[in-house]
Order: structure tokens, then C-alpha cells, then sequence
């Protein structure tokens, strides 16, 4: 995602705000700012923002009815801010369309990280499902979607329908949170969409065909709480283990 992308940051605090706009600015992203939730609305369908970053305490319209009005059209990556670190407000804030959350204080590195990640996202996720989607990689994780094969490194990875579905699903979705019921949901239907054990002895079961050490894993993480997710490109880089 190019730098000059348009960045929309919706909360009522001005130091918040300028926080944002100057840590921002500094990496080229263009930033426009909304104080309120009806400003969010009006400013993403007139601007049509690369990037939402939206505070969920806002003075006028609940900032999860703003996600989910701006869900109902804008298919831009939104990053909640809250300063809520309870797990039930991050799962709502995830299972109503965001797609990262951050917990208020935080630094700039890691605001700048999170966006970083986002717009991965949106480029590794355009022609996902098209002809020329054939392949995902994440550092020495390579998933061949024709072949429907799996390695690690040179080390071909077994898994059952299932399993590989499981890791496809998180794989498209690199760096992001997913929440239990949304992957639940996803990959074996509504029905199971409160069975928490029975994900977690399926990541049990990919944790050990996949990680070098799956007490302590590269590539599924676990959001306490809340979901897993498959580690990006730079955690995996940062993470010392097998390489290519």
C-alpha cells in the first residue's frame, strides 16, 4: 500500500487526535479527522478512506454502531481504539468488522506496526478466491493452494481436510485476530459456532505438525481470550527459527 494512502482517525480527544496526526504524517500517510460518529460517516462515504482508525467512546453514536454502519458498505480496514482492555470488548469490536484493536495508552511503534499490517492485509487479500490466487507464504510457511499442499522450510507438513482448511482460513487472514466463533463459523459452520474446545484441539493438533516447539509457537498465536492468529511476515522474521 503506497504511503500517501488516505488515513481517517475518528476520536473526541484533540491530544488523541494530534497524536495520531503527527505519527502519522511522519510515514507520508494523508490523515483527515472526524471528532464525532456522524463526522466518521460523512467524512468515509466523502473521502473514502484507505484506512479507518476509529475510537469506540465517542460523544455522539456508540462506536461500535459506527463500525457496524460503516460495515455495511466500506470494506476499509478499521482499527479500534479503546481504553477498554477487557476481552468481551475486543471480541465485539472484532466479530462487528474491525480488524485490530488498540488498547489506549499505546506507542507509536506499535500504532504504526498495526497499520503496517492492515494494509498487508488489503493487498495480500485482493484476488484472494480469483485465478490468480495460488499460493500464500508467510516466512518459511508456504501453502500451495493448487496442489492443496503444505511445508514448512523443505518439510512437507500431513494435514486433514480439515486442518488445511483451518490454517487457509488463518493464512488469509495473516496478522489479524480472529475471533473463536468467526473461525469456528468459518470453517465448519453456525453450528459450531460456540464449540471454544473443539478449535482449540484442532490448533493443538496444527501446533504440533507445524511449530518446532508448539509450547512456544512462530506462527499460531493465541489472543487470550479472544481468537488466534497467524503471526505476519515481520513477527515471523523476528522470531528465530526454521528458515527457507
Amino acid at each position: 500500500m503506497k504511503n500517501n494512502a488516505v488515513i481517517l482517525v475518528v476520536d473526541d480527544e484533540k491530544p488523541i487526535r494530534n497524536f495520531l496526526r503527527v505519527s502519522l504524517s511522519s510515514q507520508d500517510y494523508r490523515v483527515i479527522e472526524a471528532v464525532d460518529g456522524r463526522g466518521a460517516i460523512s467524512l468515509s462515504a466523502s473521502h473514502i478512506p484507505d484506512l479507518i482508525i476509529l475510537d469506540l467512546g465517542l460523544p455522539d453514536v456508540d462506536g461500535l454502531e459506527v463500525l457496524r454502519e460503516l460495515r455495511q458498505w466500506s470494506s476499509a480496514p478499521v482499527i479500534v481504539l479503546s481504553a477498554r482492555d477487557d476481552d468481551r470488548a475486543k471480541i465485539d469490536a472484532l466479530d462487528n468488522g474491525a480488524d485490530d484493536y488498540l488498547t489506549k495508552p499505546f506507542s507509536v511503534g506499535e500504532l504504526l506496526a498495526r497499520v503496517r499490517v492492515a494494509f498487508r492485509h488489503v493487498a495480500r487479500t485482493v484476488g484472494i478466491g480469483s485465478e490468480t490466487e495460488t499460493a500464500l507464504r508467510i516466512g518459511p510457511l508456504h501453502l500451495d493452494l493448487v496442489k492443496r499442499k503444505v511445508s514448512v522450510g523443505e518439510r512437507e507438513i500431513h494435514l486433514t481436510p480439515t486442518e488445511y482448511r483451518l490454517l487457509v482460513h488463518l493464512a488469509q487472514h495473516a496478522g489479524r485476530v480472529l475471533t473463536h466463533g468467526a473461525i469456528l463459523k468459518h470453517v465448519w459452520g453456525p453450528s459450531r459456532e460456540g464449540e471454544t474446545q473443539y478449535l482449540r484441539v484442532f490448533m493443538a493438533n496444527l501446533r504440533r505438525k507445524i511449530e518446532d516447539n508448539p509450547a512456544e509457537p512462530r506462527f499460531l498465536l493465541t489472543e487470550l481470550g479472544v481468537g488466534y492468529r497467524l503471526a505476519d511476515q515481520d513477527e515471523v522474521e523476528r522470531f528465530p527459527g526454521e528458515r527457507d
